[in-house]
C-alpha cells in the first residue's frame, strides 16, 4: 500500500477518534463540598443529619460537613464571615443577620411551631409550688445566648403573659450547659428542646411549666402556628451559587419527607451514633415523637407565617415593627423557589 494512502487512512482515524472526544459528555464533576452549620445537637436538627447519613446530600452531588455552631448568633456569625455555606438555627437569626447589614434569605422550614418553646424548672421549685410562667417574675432563666432563638421565646412568653417583675435571662451557651445549669440549680429553669424536657423528667430534677406540643399552654401565648427552626443563607450565595443552594434543598427535602414516613425508632436509629449518643434511647424516641407533632413537612415560609414571625420579633422585643416590615420584606427574605423545585412544583 503506498505510503501516502497510509499517512491519509491514519489521519481519518485520528480526525474521527477526535471527533468522539469532542461529542462525549464530560465525566461528572466530583461533589461539590460546603459546611451546614446548626446551632447544637439536638433532634431540631435531624433533617441535617438524616441527609448526611443516608446519603441524600451525595444523591444531589453535594458533600456536606455538618459544624456544631453551638447558637445561633455564633452561626449568624460564621455565616457572614462565610466560614459555613448555610446556617440552621432559629429562623429570627435569618431575619437578624438582614437586620445587622448582611442580607440573608430563609430557604428551607423544619418547624411550625417552635419545638423550643418549652420551659423546665427545677422539680424543687415546682414541689414548692412553681408551676406556670405567671410565677417566673424575678426568676433566672437559661438560654444560649443574647439575641438568639431562645432568648425571644423567653422573652416572647414572658411579655404575653405579663409579668408583673422582669425574669433574668441567663445565657449559658448550648443545650447541655442550660440542663447542667437548671439541675445543679445555679438557674430556676431554662427554655428547652423535647428531648432537653424528656431527659430532665427522665432523670427526675426537671417539671415542665410550658410545653409547645400543649396546645392550651400555646395557643394561650402564640395564638397560632410560629416558624421555628429554619435553614438560611447569604443573598449573594442564592445569586453566585444557585446550584448549591438547590443540591442542598434538593437533600433535606427527602430527608424531611424521610421524618415524615419513618417510625421514631427508625430516625432515632439513624442519627443517634453520630449526632446525640449522650440521649437516652428512650428520652431520644419520646423527644422525636414530638417533634413528628410539631415538623413542617412541606418546608414551607408563607407570607402569613413570615408575618407572625416579624410580630414575635417586633414591638421593640428585638427591633421597632416598623424596622422590620421596611428592612426585611417577605420578597427579600424568604425564598422558597428551591422548595418548589425539589417538590416538583416549581
Amino acid at each position: 500500500m503506498p505510503q501516502a494512502m497510509i499517512g491519509r487512512r491514519a489521519l481519518l482515524q485520528f480526525a474521527a477518534a477526535g471527533s468522539t472526544l469532542l461529542f462525549t459528555p464530560k465525566m461528572a464533576s466530583a461533589a461539590d463540598t460546603l459546611s451546614v452549620g446548626a446551632a447544637g445537637l439536638d433532634v431540631a436538627y435531624a433533617a441535617i443529619y438524616v441527609a448526611i447519613k443516608k446519603g441524600y446530600f451525595t444523591q444531589a452531588g453535594l458533600d456536606v460537613e455538618h459544624i456544631n455552631s453551638q447558637s445561633g448568633p455564633r452561626g449568624k456569625q460564621m455565616l457572614s464571615a462565610s466560614q459555613i455555606f448555610a446556617s440552621c438555627s432559629g429562623s429570627s437569626d435569618c431575619v437578624a443577620l438582614t437586620m445587622a447589614g448582611k442580607p440573608a434569605v430563609l430557604i428551607f422550614n423544619m418547624e411550625r411551631r417552635p419545638a423550643a418553646a418549652n420551659i423546665i424548672v427545677h422539680k424543687d421549685l415546682f414541689d414548692a409550688g412553681l408551676n406556670n410562667v405567671k410565677q417566673l417574675a424575678g426568676r433566672k432563666i437559661g438560654i444560649t445566648q443574647p439575641q438568639a432563638w431562645t432568648w425571644l421565646l423567653a422573652a416572647y412568653i414572658a411579655d404575653a403573659v405579663n409579668l408583673k417583675e422582669s425574669i433574668e435571662l441567663k445565657p449559658l451557651g448550648d443545650f447541655t450547659t442550660m440542663l447542667g445549669a437548671v439541675k445543679a440549680k445555679s438557674v430556676d429553669g431554662c427554655i428547652a428542646t423535647f428531648p432537653m424536657v424528656e431527659r430532665a423528667v427522665e432523670e427526675g430534677w426537671g417539671v415542665p411549666i410550658f410545653q409547645a406540643g400543649q396546645d392550651a399552654d400555646w395557643l394561650a401565648v402564640f395564638k397560632g402556628d410560629l416558624p421555628g427552626t429554619g435553614l438560611f443563607v447569604l443573598q449573594d450565595t442564592v445569586r453566585e451559587k444557585p446550584e448549591q443552594v438547590a443540591k442542598l434543598v434538593a437533600g433535606l427535602v427527602k430527608a424531611s419527607d424521610f421524618l415524615k414516613t419513618s417510625s421514631a425508632e427508625e430516625i432515632a436509629d439513624v442519627i443517634q451514633a453520630d449526632y446525640l449518643p449522650g440521649t437516652p434511647k428512650a428520652a431520644l424516641i419520646s423527644g422525636i415523637k414530638q417533634y413528628k407533632a410539631v415538623w413542617n413537612y412541606d418546608n414551607d415560609y408563607s407570607p402569613e407565617l413570615y408575618a407572625s414571625l416579624l410580630n414575635v420579633m417586633g414591638s421593640g422585643r428585638m427591633y421597632p415593627t416598623a424596622d422590620l416590615m421596611e428592612k426585611a420584606k417577605y420578597g427579600d427574605s424568604v425564598d422558597m423557589s428551591f422548595v418548589r423545585k425539589a417538590r416538583a412544583k416549581a
